[in-house]
């Protein structure tokens, strides 16, 4: 896939939450857990540094609490999710304030088939949009670009 880089940039009517948006997509097959036993989940903080943190699915709530705390609301803040089903998953990234949303298909990436350097954007999409339309999805915008 060489440098290419694919991500769909979401935009909500109102702030949203990690555990918001981690509760809408869960019906649709999502899950925290990437692999059995095992989340993992970013928070930016005042120096600009992105640590990422490895932690256990029973210490979900603790995690869903700390990255939607009001001291990181300033900050970005991410959880990896992952589609058992779909064989996928990837970055779900909140920016500061949280109405903007990205996710980044960085974990097993569905390629298009028969085009297999392209990311299959639209399973995504499908897989994505119409639970967070009930959490109040605006607008989101979807790209690849790369050599």
């Amino acid at each position: 896939m060489g440098n290419r880089q694919a991500d769909i940039d979401f935009t909500f009517a109102h702030p949203t939450t990690v555990r918001t948006l981690l509760e809408a997509l869960t019906p649709a097959g999502w899950s925290a857990e990437e692999r059995p036993g095992y989340i993992s989940y970013m928070v930016n903080d005042a120096d600009d540094m992105h640590d990422w943190y490895d932690s256990t699915p029973d210490r979900l709530d603790a995690v869903l609490a700390e990255l939607d705390a009001t001291a990181n609301l300033p900050y970005t803040v991410a959880l990896n999710v992952y589609h058992p089903q779909g064989g996928t998953g990837g970055m779900l990234m909140f920016y500061a304030q949280r109405r903007k949303v990205s996710f980044l298909p960085t974990i097993d990436r569905r390629p298009i088939p028969g085009a297999s350097k392209f990311t299959d954007l639209a399973w995504y999409l499908h897989a994505l949009v119409p639970s967070l339309l009930w959490v109040g999805l605006e607008g989101y915008e979807a790209r690849e670009d790369g050599n």
